[in-house]
This record gives structure tokens, sequence and C-alpha cells, in this order.
């Protein structure tokens, strides 16, 4: 069942609205006053209870309803938005506690199979310009078809315990890891099994809520099989852009995210970095997104000014475009302008605001983009739904087309040349897309 409503003749230009939007798979959250909606009285009282079957479901019920009338799809994907009502809201009012209500509340969002649109409990207060997660230390994804090890935080127990990126995950609380994932996959049977999806199979191994514990079972680079437990912490980011010198003359400069912050770290920086520079290496691998005008500040660097990236559009059919330009809208800074020769890397991590940033790159033919395929998840918050136990919501409430027309959502960003790790090179700390794009460089004739 949908619900349709007139759409009006509107149709505005995101840098003269002065609209922010956050767009992301792990950033989710804007802080918009100009969208924001004028709370409900009980929202300024106390919270509601999770204790009482009465307020879980007043709190299922405003999630189920906020999406009913917000979401930018008005037929939820083709998912019949009543029924899955109807299916999850006997277990939110049988839920034993708050935990158990949240994990109903991301069941029900699940089939939307939208990563934008997410819950949160009130202990977890997620706010994306300063993410906190939960974790025990690693991140695995799938290399040459198995779970691998990828990143292992410093003075982790998992580095103590001598986990090394390229080892194999063998079985988590002694199931094995290819049977969790394949399981995660037939789960999710309704939706093509793109890179986004299997990302996210693999890359969820080790979920779970905080304060809790798994068994971990990998093989070392020896084919040795260890096996230790490992707890679930709270843990946090940092967000921020680097700049770095390689090959003595090509400048690689890694974002995490896009936020007004970190544009104006960007700009200043860049300015210095630039002299001496031959080429110019953009990692956005680990970029989740963020806020379109901080996207646009950047991008402006190397399109230069009046470029449209794209346009973001309602349910009811209005309609925000944004564009590049010669001043920064976010930090008042006159923005550096480069024609230097650009790569941009991207993964299956680069998500939102990233993906649109390697569309324009490609469909400008500004530069060249190496790696592996993106998420394919470009929908965009205008503010963030307070739900009545204190917990939030975020709502997916526009869509996004680049300057030709087409939809990223659902349709990821492939990379001009396709260039994937192995795990020889995680062993030997070798970085082959990168390598490959200063390779790239190093054949550009020099001006």
């Amino acid at each position: 069942m949908s619900v349709r409503q007139c759409k009006p003749a509107v149709t505005q230009r995101l840098l003269s609205a002065g609209i922010f939007i956050s767009l992301a798979v792990s950033i989710t959250f804007l802080s918009n006053t100009s969208a924001a909606r004028t709370e409900p009285e009980w929202r300024k009282s106390k919270a509601v209870s999770t204790a009482t079957a009465e307020g879980r479901l007043r709190v299922f019920d405003d999630a189920w309803k906020a999406i009913y009338e917000r979401y930018y799809d008005p037929d939820f994907r083709g998912i019949d938005w009543d029924q899955q009502r109807t299916i999850h809201r006997a277990d939110a009012a049988n839920a034993q506690n708050e935990r158990e209500l949240y994990a109903v509340l991301r069941r029900l969002l699940a089939t939307l199979n939208d990563v934008h649109t997410r819950v949160f409990a009130p202990e977890e207060k997620f706010v994306w310009w300063n993410p906190r997660f939960v974790s025990i230390g690693l991140a695995a994804k799938e290399i040459e078809g198995l779970p691998t090890v990828v990143r292992v935080e410093k003075k982790s127990a998992p580095e103590r315990a001598g986990i090394k990126p390229g080892d194999i995950i063998e079985s988590v609380d002694g199931s094995p890891a290819l049977a969790l994932i394949d399981k995660r996959l037939r789960w999710q049977s309704n939706w093509a099994a793109g890179p986004s999806t299997r990302f996210r199979a693999f890359s969820s191994l080790f979920e779970g809520a905080p304060e809790t514990s798994l068994d971990l079972a990998w093989r070392t680079r020896t084919g040795e099989l260890r096996r230790q437990r490992f707890e679930r912490t709270w843990r946090g980011k940092k967000l921020g852009v680097r700049m770095r010198n390689e090959r003595g003359k090509y400048l690689v400069v890694e974002i995490d995210a896009f936020t007004p912050s970190i544009a104006q770290d960007f700009t200043r920086a860049i300015k210095r970095k630039l002299p001496g520079a031959h080429g110019i290496v953009l990692d956005l691998r680990g970029n989740g997104g963020g806020e379109a005008e901080a996207m646009a500040d950047v991008a402006s660097t190397f399109l230069g000014a009046g470029v449209e990236l794209g346009i973001f559009t309602d349910r009811w059919g209005v309609s925000f475009e944004i564009r590049t330009r010669g001043k920064s809208l976010v930090a008042p800074d006159v923005l550096a302008r480069t024609n230097l020769p650009l790569v941009v890397l991207v993964s299956e991590r680069t998500s939102s605001a990233a993906e649109i940033f390697a569309a324009a790159v490609q469909t400008t033919g500004r530069g060249s983009v190496i790696g592996s395929e993106t998420c394919g998840c470009v929908l965009a918050i205008r503010s963030q739904h307070a739900l009545p136990d204190g917990g939030s919501l975020d709502i997916s409430e526009l869509d996004f087309r680049t300057s030709l027309g087409v939809r990223l959502q659902d349709n990821a960003t492939r990379p001009d040349e396709k260039v994937l790790p192995e795990r020889a090179d995680l062993y030997a700390g070798r970085d082959r897309a990168l390598q490959h794009a200063l390779d790239k460089l190093a054949k550009v004739p020099s001006h």
C-alpha cells in the first residue's frame, strides 16, 4: 500500500536554498534547521518507557508512520509497508527489552534494503560527524572469495592475539563464516546480491550488541588455525583529511567524509600542497559520504565552478540542484582550483556524496576512477526523526540523479579500471590500487 500526494510544481537550486543534505552509509545525520519539523508536545516531555508493551508499540508505530509519511519512494521500493507493519508489530509488543525492540525495528527497516534509513536506540546517540560503533577491533571483507581481515586496530585485543591483515576468518561462535555469509545473502534474496550487498554480508560477521563477546577462529598466513574470544565494545573514529607526497611529486589526498570542517581543512591544505605537485590521487575508498555542500566545495577544486553535479528529488517532485562554485558556502574561503592530472580511488565503502563525486569525475572526463564498484547507496536525509523513547530514526527523503539523469541508488559507479586487493598484498602491506594510480600518473606527459 502506498500513499501518493500531489507534486508541487516547485524546483529550487540546492545552493540557493542553502540546504545541507547528509548522504552516507555510516554517515547519516543532518542538522538542517530549514528542513526540521516542529516537535510534538510529547517529545518535549518525559520519554516513553519501553518497559511496557504499550510503550514499545508507541515507539514501533511512530517509526512505521514516520517512514510511511516521509520516505522518498511512495511505493516503498516495492515493499507492502502495511503488510510489514502487520508482520513485525506483534514482535515489537512481545519484545523483552529495549534491545529486542530495536532488533525488531531493524528487521522492519531491513525490508527496504536502504542503508540510509536506520534506527538508533537512545543510548546509541549516533552523530555522523563524530561516529562511534560497536566492534571487536578488526574489519573483514571478501578477498579472493574468502572472508579476510583487512584492518586490525592498533593496541586492540585482536592485534595482541596476532591477527594480521590477510588472515582468513574461519568461524564465528562455532559457525563457519562462509555459511553465515550465505545465510545473510539468502535472507536478502529479494534483492540482487550486488557488490554492496556482498560487502555488507562479509563486513557484518562480527556484529552484535556492546558488552557481548564472540568466539573467533582464523587461519594465519602459514595455515595455522587459531581461536580466541573477543569482546564487542564501543569505538570512535575521528574523521578528517590527510595529504602526503608519494614518489616525490604526486599528492595523495585521503578524505574520510564530507563535512564543513573537513572541506575547509581540505581547501586550506590543498593550497599549500599544490605547488610542486605533478598529479593528484584522491582516495575515497573509506568515504561514506556527508554533506552535499561540503562535497561540492571539494569537487569545485577539481571541476571548476558551474558544473552541475546532479539533482535531489523528494516524493512530491520538489527538486534541489547542486553545482560546483568558485567560493565556498560552508567556509569563508575562495576555493582552490587545479587542472593537475587526477585519479580517484573507490571501493565498496565509497558511498553517497563520495559516489556523486566519483560519478562527476567520470561524466566530465576530468580524471580516472580506479578500484572496485562503489556502494550504490545514494539517497539523502533532511533531518533526524526523534522517537518517543529518546531513540532516533534516519529516513531517506530524497532520491538523486546525475546531470545525465543516471540514478545512482542501486546502481554502483563502476571504475574505469578495476583493481582488487589480494591476500599477498595485505601481508606485504602493499596497496595495489594506489600503486596502479601512481603508475598511471607517471605515464602522463609533464607540462
